[in-house]
């Protein structure tokens, strides 16, 4: 679903948060074009850590639909749902004769977008 007028659209975003991006996408790829119940349904049932933070974010967009422009929650459809690289925590471990292995603890930032759906 293509949502032409940006104003009808409401977004949020949860940055920073820890976790790769591509076990956040695997999630969102899933949710998208859905309706804000049917997302929370899935989100409820999936077994993957990631939709703590996912179902945060959707929320907080839906709580901006019904706040700032008067759009019913029930009626809401996600219309855009994003996953975008943050930056990486570098953390040592001790290894071997003296080495010290570099570990990338990842963040991602997540944009989740809904809107009424287009007659």
């Amino acid at each position: 679903m293509v949502i032409t007028n940006p104003n009808t659209q409401a977004i949020a975003h949860g940055r920073y948060i820890r976790g790769s991006v591509s076990k956040v996408r695997r999630v969102l790829d899933q949710l998208r074009g859905r309706t804000y119940r049917d997302a929370l349904i899935m989100l409820e049932f999936m077994p993957y850590r990631s939709t703590g933070p996912i179902t945060k974010v959707l929320r907080s967009a839906v709580a901006n639909a019904e706040n700032n422009l008067g759009l019913d929650p029930s009626s809401l459809v996600i219309s855009q749902a994003t996953a975008d690289m943050g930056p990486s925590l570098k953390r040592f471990r001790p290894r071997a004769q003296g080495r010290a292995f570099a570990i990338k603890k990842q963040t991602c930032h997540i944009s989740i977008g809904v809107a009424a759906p287009s007659a």
